[in-house]
């Protein structure tokens, strides 16, 4: 099996588990898995982020990877008379992706499927036609008739709800379109990053965080940030791409196939989260690619954030930066990643490692 296929193979794996935020055991599980065997230290902390250690000869130097595990999804939180279940959004979704989905409910008693229904075309006014139906009207449709019988499948207020979704290649190509990209892709580039380290003898001791949480405020990384407190954090996640039709490259510049993004500046104005990265880590970041020709895209973000934010200003604060794989349609069932943009990613995250110094 070679590199890239590897690569496939393992996004895939990580793809197809189910992990809305609250709900990453999943995840975390297989996390443990790949990675315990190839660090010199492992700790689950209180809200359940995953911390690999990979001890480097400087122990006062300490560099944090954060790659959140946690999808976007939903959570039940009624069933009526007649056996509908309504839901409530866990992360930020366009209701428009939503309608007309299989939708998986993980109930202690295992999976129940479900079609979010929607009125015939035949029976929608003009009027509607124009509107997304708001979030709070979608509605599951497990198949029951009665209240009873949702309860009988084991459906309960409080159980999550993913994208039911097999996750493929298209068309023999190299770009992988799934459920949970985001950021699936992140991990994917976390594990393999520590397991090239393994064997290497490395300056500064690395913190390899698998968060949760983070699409719904980013809760893990903060509190991971706040324990370990280190020098230089990076988010590894997925950055918002263009190339499409009817996305305007002034609004979206960033492409696949063009190879990680070193993100420069994000905020989101409604929150006030965000993070201007310092001059000194994007100058190295755009020295490790360039040193070791690893074809690289410069970003800046409005109107989202990512664990960078909590990372920079938590305990007495961190050098903080994000490093992204490019994907197209994010946040929706059908994200999309090349293989090749991750290869790289991981290339230039291992090589800013190596050359790390204070």
């Amino acid at each position: 099996m070679d590199g890239l296929e590897q690569l496939g193979k393992r996004l895939a794996e990580l793809d197809a588990i189910p992990g809305v935020s609250g709900d990453e055991e999943r995840v975390a599980a297989y996390m443990q898995k790949e990675l315990r065997p190839c660090v010199d230290d492992f700790y689950e902390d209180a809200l359940g982020n995953q911390v690999f250690v990979k001890r480097g000869s400087n122990a006062e130097q300490k560099i944090m990877l954060c790659a959140h595990m946690d999808e976007i999804g939903f959570v039940v939180n009624h069933i009526d008379e007649k056996g509908f279940v309504s839901f409530l959004p866990v992360g930020y979704h366009d209701s428009r992706m939503v309608m007309n989905q299989v939708l998986a409910i993980h109930t202690d008693q295992g999976q129940i499927l479900g079609i979010t229904g929607s009125k015939p075309a035949h029976l929608v006014s003009e009027e509607e036609s124009k509107l997304a139906i708001p979030m709070e009207e979608l509605y599951l449709d497990v198949g029951t008739t009665n209240r009873e019988a949702t309860l009988a499948l084991g459906v309960q207020v409080g159980d999550y709800i993913t994208f039911h979704r097999r996750g493929q290649f298209l068309n023999g190509s190299t770009m992988y379109t799934g459920k949970s990209v985001d950021n699936r892709a992140g991990c994917t580039v976390m594990i393999e990053v520590m397991k090239r380290l393994a064997a290497k003898s490395i300056g500064p001791t690395v913190y390899a965080v698998a968060s949760v949480q983070e699409e719904v405020g980013l809760r893990g990384a903060g509190t991971a940030a706040y324990a370990i407190q280190p020098d230089v954090a990076l988010a590894l996640d997925v950055a918002l791409s263009g190339g499409t039709p009817r996305m305007d490259e002034k609004i979206s510049p960033i492409a696949i196939g063009k190879g990680p993004v070193i993100l420069f500046y994000e905020w989101e104005p409604s929150t006030g989260a965000g993070n201007n990265v310092p001059k000194r880590l994007t100058r190295k970041l755009v020295e490790a690619a360039e040193r070791y020709s690893i074809p690289y895209q410069r970003g800046v973000g409005l109107g989202g954030s990512t664990d960078a934010y909590t990372m920079s200003i938590s305990g007495r604060g961190a050098v903080t930066g994000c490093v992204s794989v490019p994907s197209r349609y994010i946040h929706s069932a059908t994200g999309m990643v090349q293989l090749e943009d991750i290869e790289y990613t991981i290339q230039l995250v291992e090589s800013f490692i190596e050359g790390y110094q204070k």
